[in-house]
């Protein structure tokens, strides 16, 4: 009787011991949502991810990705990434910041002449911080991927200075600083999802909207928009964010390789958007987009009185320290 105990104690312990090898061994399957067409870098970079984390597991960790907003505005996917509906979503920064406002910062208008000088700030103390701020709010940061610098078009006139704005319809995305900048410069902002845009601008709900490059041309915005304006009035990053709950599920040799993975898609994703804006632009132009450079100076000038009413908001601390890190580099 107490040989039998004693065999199924050792039996019980061997189990307890091999448990968290066994469960490390069990399939995952993870779902990767997105606002973006395929063809666009967001795109590209999910499948690398997905290609990486598999290679990386052989075969074990499975990310299916959904692009195109098929699983919800990007919105719905913050949502459902903090519930733990959603295990990853690359989304947009203004959708983010309704979370974490701080996302608002890196969207102040004029603040970064170019995406590489934006992520010198992010991929230091700053985005550490936001990282952290993401944490509490349920989500873990795995990149921070380039949206690209936000120009403006519409199927009205050209814009080449501060009035030719005036009066026009322009959609925006979810985000409170870019109705800011809009209508700091007498335009009319109305927030459509990008899902629906193609067929907003077509039908005439708006005049205009405004976009990295790259978004412009994967969804054929072109087709019903042909004056371009290269205000470069934003830059918007894309965060890569992963449920805290999908992320506390993982073994931790799962979580190096998530991580490793997403390292290495956001080397790329960041790669092709810089590669993108020059190919793009000349492409756009065989189209027969009508591009035109505009009166910096005066832009700036009437936006800046949103960077100083962030200053002075909830998030004012963290704006500045943003701010004074952009202009230090």
């Amino acid at each position: 009787m107490q040989r039998k105990t004693f065999h199924r104690l050792a039996a019980a312990a061997a189990f307890a011991l091999l448990a968290p090898a066994l469960a490390g061994a069990q399939p995952v399957k993870l779902t990767l949502g997105h606002g973006a067409a395929p063809g666009n870098p967001r795109h590209e970079a999910a499948l690398k991810f997905a290609e990486v984390l598999k290679t990386k597991t052989a075969g074990r960790i499975e990310v299916q990705v959904a692009p195109s907003a098929q699983l919800g505005d990007d919105a719905a996917m913050v949502t459902a990434v903090r519930t733990g509906a959603l295990d990853i979503t690359a989304n947009s920064q203004g959708a983010v910041a309704t979370a974490v406002p701080e996302y608002a910062a890196y969207g102040m208008p004029f603040l970064f002449a170019s995406s590489a000088q934006a992520f010198k700030v992010l991929d230091g103390a700053l985005g550490k911080e936001l990282a952290e701020k993401s944490a509490a709010k349920g989500m873990v940061v795995l990149g921070y991927w380039d949206n690209g610098i936000r120009h403006m078009t519409n199927a009205k006139r050209p814009i080449a200075k501060v009035e030719d704005v005036k009066g026009l319809k322009m959609r925006t995305p979810p985000d409170a600083v870019l109705v800011d900048i809009m209508q700091a410069l007498g335009a009319e902002a109305q927030q459509i999802k990008f899902a629906e845009l193609y067929v907003a601008l077509q039908q005439g709900v708006v005049d205009g909207q405004e976009n990295p490059l790259a978004n412009f041309h994967a969804s054929k915005l072109y087709e019903v928009q042909k004056h371009l304006a290269l205000t470069s009035h934003m830059f918007q990053m894309t965060p890569l964010l992963m449920s805290k709950r999908s992320w506390d599920r993982l073994s931790e040799a799962d979580r190096k390789a998530v991580t490793e993975a997403a390292a290495e898609a956001t080397t790329l994703q960041r790669t092709l958007s810089q590669e993108a804006d020059e190919k793009l632009l000349a492409d756009l132009k065989a189209k027969g987009v009508q591009v035109t450079t505009v009166d910096k100076a005066g832009f700036e000038k009437a936006t800046a009185k949103v960077e100083e009413k962030w200053a002075a908001g909830p998030i004012g601390a963290y704006v500045k320290k943003v701010v004074a890190a952009a202009r230090s580099n």
